[in-house]
């Protein structure tokens, strides 16, 4: 039926996102179309590598904003999608699950563009903080797409709004 959506901040020192949990939030036996996208820590960043990641955030405000990107990719889509957020807070080491974002609808279409339009808006509107440890001992907390600046694409990707991200 769709509209059963669902998001959550996972604390790393609890437990550790499930994709599978995703998919099955998005299921429905009217559901032709599920999308997931699931984002990983990467060893590399910009010629630096990277050991682990740690996400800070205040969660009664991610959830708020959560769900206002959620209501927006609903309204959009209209009320045959189904959605699921969760990202992860605090230390994550290289591979490890750092943010999974899903859309089910009918047809497989919608549900690659519900699911790209949300991660986006996760990407870009979230006031989640990534701080990267890198394997030299040195650590950074990264440009993300709430600090962007006006300069050249980064890793050959530009965000809708033109501004480079080191996500």
């Amino acid at each position: 039926m769709g509209g059963q959506h669902a998001w959550k901040v996972v604390d790393r020192t609890v437990a550790a996102i499930d994709p599978a949990e995703a998919i099955a939030a998005v299921s429905d036996a009217g559901f032709g179309g599920i999308d997931v996208f699931i984002g990983k820590v990467r060893d590399l960043n910009q010629g630096r590598a990277v050991r682990g990641i740690t996400y800070d955030l205040f969660e009664p405000l991610v959830m708020q904003e959560i769900g206002r990107l959620v209501a927006e990719v609903e309204a959009q889509f209209g009320p045959r999608v189904t959605l699921y957020v969760a990202h992860a807070k605090g230390r994550l080491a290289v591979g490890e699950v750092a943010v999974v974002v899903a859309a089910g609808t009918p047809h497989r279409d919608a549900a690659f563009r519900a699911c790209r339009q949300l991660i986006e808006s996760v990407k870009h509107r979230l006031p989640i903080w990534k701080q990267e440890h890198y394997e030299d001992g040195d650590s950074a907390w990264s440009e993300g797409c709430s600090l962007c600046q006006d300069t050249a694409e980064v890793d050959g990707h530009a965000h809708a709004h033109g501004q480079p991200t080191h996500c």
